[in-house]
């Protein structure tokens, strides 16, 4: 029995139920024996596809990252005028966040305890600053407002997008689609932030 369960185990299947456990967990809290229980496969299974559980959580924070920073090489993030460049960033953002949730809530709660955890935290920095430099374009070229700062304008913006981790459940009873949240977010963020 436990055969057949380790032979329909793959790396992808694990991470998600290593990120799932993780969430429900905290990161520090999990150990390989939870791991283990929640997958329903030995230890030394687990050890098949991974030299330990810091390697899981650098998958699961990479699909996350990867996820973001991909986000800034596509056209609308590259191409036209910054307001329009940094409102896509801010829908594309929503629409990962809410497509890879898991991913980007055990992201969001990294605290800086391991090395992996202190290189997702950099790579998030980097990321708020690349945005934080479209909002300074945009304020150059007129179109946001020039009397606000632009790192507080981002924690603020970032602040209202990442908090779809705490209440956004795709499946929710008279819960509300992806197209409605990112056009919410992007309304109420740019409706007090452009100049006109």
């Amino acid at each position: 029995m436990t055969t057949a369960k380790r032979d329909t185990y793959t790396p992808e299947t694990l991470l998600a139920v290593a990120v799932r456990v993780f969430n429900e967990r905290g990161y520090d809290g999990t150990s390989m024996e939870h791991l283990s229980k929640a997958a329903g496969i030995s230890k030394s299974s687990i050890y098949h596809h991974v030299v330990g559980k810091e390697e899981l959580l650098r998958r699961a924070v990479s699909r996350a990252l990867d996820g973001l920073f991909g986000i800034l090489e596509e056209d609308g993030a590259t191409r036209g005028r910054a307001v329009a460049r940094v409102e896509y960033v801010t829908r594309r953002t929503v629409e990962v966040l809410m497509a890879e949730l898991p991913y980007v809530t055990l992201l969001l709660r990294v605290r800086g305890n391991t090395q992996t955890e202190r290189w997702a935290m950099e790579r998030r920095r980097e990321f708020d600053l690349r945005v934080a430099g479209l909002l300074r374009a945009a304020a150059a070229e007129g179109d946001l407002r020039a009397d606000l700062d632009t790192k507080l304008a981002t924690r603020l913006l970032f602040g209202m997008v990442n908090s779809l981790v705490e209440w956004y459940r795709p499946h929710a009873a008279g819960g509300y689609d992806r197209d409605q949240v990112a056009d919410a977010v992007v309304r109420l963020a740019f409706g007090g932030l452009r100049t006109s």
